[in-house]
């Protein structure tokens, strides 16, 4: 972790029982960082930052601190939004001083302009965005929300900074957001690449953004998060379409010598890309042929077929429906037997449910 934490801010949360809640935050955080220190004076190493806590009279005293906006911003947000779940019937008053001020824009917010578009396949659609300070999009984590006009033409409200570290809108139309793979990043262009599947039907805001965008056109962007391949000698990476762009980049980032399996579920072979890599990489398409996307076993049953190890020589990153992540998150557990940490299975979308759905385990 980069040891140059100069951005801190801090805050005293008042609360019934705050030693109660000081314990389930711990328990929380062990999952996520490096926990020290006892159950009423403790400390959390991240990968972004650091956490600390002291319980008094009454109160927890929190301190962040991390080397840039965006990761102080994320673990000020972290504790509000986590304080105010772990006390249950509260409402605490959280502000903080340091860090962004109520009202200025979020730091992990950029607004962005459609630049060009490009039909990868007959279903993925690549738009290209530009917009400037891009570095901390370009680590931390391969996915960002897109935040799309709810109808073409009418530019929406932003999301401001709020008091208590979390975000405030704005009176004004607002966007509707959805979660995005950053397919390619060019930092110095100040471009982002992103892969939309042209779903059908209208509850699609993405895939109608995909068509219809003009160039120039403004939207939003949120990040960066979700999870990132950890170290290991060989990798399976497992996705449907959805999880095409974020296998195509991981594989793109990955260095030479490391052992791949790519299982990928496709519409049909019009789908396959070319997917580039320095890696020894063992790709493998799984066509559907006409059956709906979420309506088959293809890829669960393709998981289930590899002779997998139960330690850590192997990293299993895996992203799809919500049904098949349940299925092969299960089985890597429970039947293979590996560690947590060596599986990331995420539910990036639900069969019949429109919107927001991604889970990760």
């Amino acid at each position: 972790m980069n040891a140059n934490l100069t951005l801190r801010a801090q805050t005293a949360i008042s609360l019934a029982n705050p030693s109660e809640v000081m314990a389930r935050l711990r328990d929380h955080f062990i999952e996520h960082g490096t926990v020290s220190g006892t159950d009423d004076n403790w400390r959390v190493v991240f990968d972004i930052g650091v956490a600390e806590a002291l319980a008094g009279e009454g109160a927890i005293r929190f301190s962040v601190a991390a080397a840039d906006a965006t990761s102080l911003a994320y673990l000020q947000w972290g504790v509000a939004e986590h304080v105010s779940e772990f006390a249950p019937g509260e409402t605490p008053e959280i502000v903080w001083a340091g860090g962004a001020q109520p009202g200025a824009p979020l730091p992990y917010f950029r607004e962005m302009r459609v630049l060009r578009a490009t039909q990868i396949t007959p279903r993925i659609r690549r738009m290209t965005l530009k917009g400037s300070d891009l570095e901390r999009f370009s680590h931390g984590g391969l996915h960002v929300r897109l935040l799309l006009s709810p109808e073409k033409g009418v530019k929406p409200v932003w999301p401001v900074m709020a008091a208590d570290g979390r975000q405030a809108w704005p009176d004004g139309p607002r966007p509707v957001a959805r979660v995005y793979t950053i397919r390619c990043i060019d930092v110095d262009a100040g471009e982002v690449d992103i892969d939309f599947v042209l779903h059908e039907g209208h509850e699609t805001p993405g895939a109608s953004f995909a068509r219809e965008a003009d160039l120039g056109d403004v939207v939003g962007m949120i990040g960066p998060g979700g999870g990132e391949l950890r170290e290991a000698d060989r990798y399976l990476l497992a996705g449907d379409e959805t999880a095409l762009p974020a296998i195509g980049r991981m594989l793109e980032e990955m260095p030479p010598g490391k052992k791949v399996i790519a299982l990928i579920e496709i519409a049909d072979n019009a789908e396959r890309q070319e997917l580039q890599t320095q890696a020894d990489l063992d790709l493998r398409w799984l066509p559907r042929d006409g059956q709906a996307a979420g309506t088959t076993t293809l890829l669960a049953d393709a998981v289930k077929a590899l002779d997998l190890p139960g330690d850590d020589s192997l990293f299993v990153w895996t992203g799809c429906e919500h049904t098949a992540a349940r299925e092969i998150r299960t089985y890597l557990r429970r039947d293979c037997g590996l560690p947590r940490r060596s599986n990331l299975v995420a539910a990036y979308w639900r069969r019949g449910v429109a919107g927001e759905v991604e889970e990760h385990d």
